[in-house]
């Protein structure tokens, strides 16, 4: 099997060669971990490669500062492509800014209406795709990515609480806001289909530790119709594209959900919050994973060992026909040592070669 045969196979659970890596480092963990690489040798068996993004026009940071009250880059921080400011947190956990939204004190639908989202440009399309086309000409797999694609934006901009307010009052400036952000979204989607890569990973958080962020009711009301319409826009143009859809959290009872709406791969099967094996033995058989090594447990607290176990306890249930990517669950923090993110690389390795 070429690397893509053997993605592909793991993700339409048709069995698999040897099982491809994947995590995430902070700064830190990152630096440790290349010293740890200089001393030693380390296999790490490949994994998809990725694509850009479409460029976007977007507003300037100066033409959102009229959203603030006060300007989130005279506290040190940034107003990103969306106009959603972000102020500098740790640096342990450089990744986590404390967050203003610019559509919070919004009150009207006008404003929604007239506020400067980023626009998709069609410049990059080409790139996209030679970029694909060479990766494949490698027996390579190749992997999109959307972001935190409609949720998570919508209440980036919005502020949780007020969008949360908006949708049970059906509001208008809800669906508003939310059908500009899937525009958005459906339109990266789209070009990503038509550069022909493998699959997409995008997601929103709609899980919390030990229940979904909200109910079915409203969930199946305001984000399940526009997943689904972006999901569609790529699997319309790419009919076996591979959708990997990520939340953490408990998601259980929002499973069926998500796969109604078309998702392929569930990330990250977060330990902490759900039972693997419980949700392999009812859904495993339609929906494959990725995920599972829990990072608010094994890998900063566990053992080498721990992480090997876990590792070959969550390929064990997943069977000889594939199904799981297996991997943490999360960026690996630093409080995660070197040895672990090891463990889990040999693992994987391992696991397949006994």
């Amino acid at each position: 099997m070429t690397s893509r045969e053997n993605y592909l196979a793991i993700a339409r659970r048709q069995g698999y060669e040897y099982m491809p890596v994947h995590f995430n480092m902070c700064p830190s963990l990152q630096e440790r971990f290349e010293q740890y690489r200089k001393e030693h040798d380390l296999f790490i068996p490949e994994g998809p490669s990725h694509v850009g993004s479409l460029p976007m026009i977007c507003a300037e940071p100066a033409e959102f500062e009229k959203y603030y009250e006060d300007n989130p880059i005279k506290a040190g921080g940034t107003i990103d492509k969306w106009g959603v400011g972000h102020e500098p947190g740790s640096k342990a956990a450089f990744h986590m800014t404390y967050m203003r939204h610019p559509m919070e004190n919004f009150d009207s639908l006008e404003q929604i209406q007239s506020y400067p989202f980023p626009v998709f440009t069609p410049e990059g399309a080409d790139r996209q795709k030679a970029q694909t086309e060479a990766f494949h000409a490698q027996g390579k797999a190749v992997q999109g990515g959307l972001g935190c694609s409609l949720w998570e934006q919508a209440w980036y901009l919005r502020g949780m609480e007020n969008l949360f307010c908006d949708m049970m009052s059906e509001d208008p400036m809800a669906e508003e806001l939310l059908d500009r952000v899937t525009d958005v979204a459906v339109a990266q989607m789209e070009s990503l289909a038509r550069a022909g890569v493998d699959s997409v990973y995008f997601g929103d958080d709609i899980g919390m530790q030990h229940t979904i962020m909200m109910s079915e009711e409203l969930y199946s009301e305001w984000l399940k119709p526009r997943l689904k319409r972006l999901i569609d826009a790529g699997k319309a143009i790419k009919p076996d594209l591979i959708v990997i859809y990520h939340s953490c959290g408990h998601v259980n009872e929002l499973i069926p959900h998500l796969m109604e709406a078309g998702i392929d791969v569930l990330n990250p099967v977060q330990p902490e919050c759900m039972e693997f094996k419980q949700i392999h033995a009812e859904y495993g058989d339609v929906l494959s994973f990725h995920g599972t090594i829990g990072t608010q447990s094994t890998m900063p607290f566990g053992t080498p060992e721990d992480v090997r176990e876990m590792v070959f306890k969550n390929l064990d249930i997943a069977g000889k026909k594939g199904g799981l990517f297996v991997a943490p669950t999360h960026l690996l923090e630093p409080d995660v040592p070197v040895e672990n993110v090891v463990a889990y690389i040999k693992a994987c390795a391992e696991y397949t070669s006994r």
